[in-house]
């Protein structure tokens, strides 16, 4: 199984080389949902691809499913709003359970009672976030269900474009953008490479070829919030938290913060993913050893130097 992460970047930096380099030949197909409405603005990314690629538009299929299934787009409107719902009460939830745990680790206390008040503090956050993404599935159910999803036949025959496109290729590529979008394309029209089929993805394609998507901007215009689960990723590269425009997004000089992000998300690892960043991980899903993480102590690490300071 081969899956190439990749930061923020133009095209000509390193997506190219790195296609070519996966699959030298052979049509590509390419994934362009997170832009939306520029779905298909795709003329950069086909000519870097060697003139090869098909892009999925999945995007657009969604639209077309929304205009000719209504029994969906009802259903599609009511999801959307609960999720909405859900995400206020989960925000509510985690800055109270998150702020309180920052609160305490500052405290200057014994060692020991630190220790325990962060084993505490992550139980309740670990908690609320198991919650979160357990409400998601329930409206994700509700939606298939009262969407009538697996029956429609409007969504079967763009499946069934989508899996021949994909069944042909010699790479699948996945571009960024917003990742809400992305990722529940990609579920709807059941997107799921198969393992001998080499696949990339950048920035927001990254965080969706996870099992876990973590929005995050410690900068952000609202000012500092915690860390929030959003989403299930596809899966191909599990045990990762992928974090595009780590330096950017995220306080790395603060070791509190550092430290409650890694082992919130323990066993999985932090992985940073800055411009022009490329990770290919191992034949096992493994990260190699000069990939950029945040490790348990709280610092900035690469896999190798953090597996020598645990030795």
């Amino acid at each position: 199984m081969t899956t190439v992460l990749l930061g923020p970047q133009r095209f000509r930096q390193t997506a190219g080389v790195v296609a070519t380099s996966l699959a030298p030949d052979g049509p590509v197909a390419t994934v362009t949902a997170g832009w939306r409405d520029r779905e298909s603005d795709d003329a950069e990314l086909h000519e870097v691809m060697g003139a090869r690629t098909t892009n999925l538009h999945l995007f657009m299929r969604l639209g077309h499913v929304i205009r000719h299934d209504s029994t969906f787009a009802r259903a599609a409107a009511a999801f959307n709003r609960s999720v909405e719902e859900a995400n206020s009460l989960y925000r509510i939830r985690l800055q109270h359970a998150t702020d309180s745990l920052y609160a305490t680790l500052r405290q200057s206390v014994r060692e020991d009672l630190v220790d325990s008040s962060l084993r505490a503090g992550l139980q309740s956050v670990r908690d609320i976030d198991a919650w979160y993404l357990w409400l998601l599935s329930e409206l994700e159910g509700e939606l298939w269900a009262d969407g009538g999803v697996d029956s429609s036949d409007v969504v079967a025959a763009h499946r069934g474009d989508v899996d021949e496109i994909v069944g042909a290729a010699s790479l699948l590529a996945i571009a960024g953008g917003h990742v809400s979008f992305l990722v529940r394309c990609l579920r709807l029209f059941a997107v799921a490479p198969a393992p001998e089929l080499p696949v990339m993805g950048w920035s927001a394609g990254a965080m969706a070829l996870t099992d876990l998507i973590v929005l995050y901007h410690d900068n952000g215009p609202e000012g500092v919030r915690p860390a929030e689960v959003w989403d299930r990723g596809i899966g191909r590269a599990p045990g990762i938290v992928a974090m595009p425009h780590a330096r950017r997004r995220l306080q790395l000089d603060d070791p509190v913060r550092n430290q409650v992000l890694a082992h919130r998300f323990a066993p999985a690892q932090i992985l940073l993913l800055d411009d022009g960043t490329q990770v290919p991980l191992g034949a096992d899903g493994g990260l190699p050893d000069k990939a950029r993480i945040v490790t348990l102590t709280g610092k900035v690490s690469t896999v190798r130097e953090s597996t020598r300071g645990a030795a």
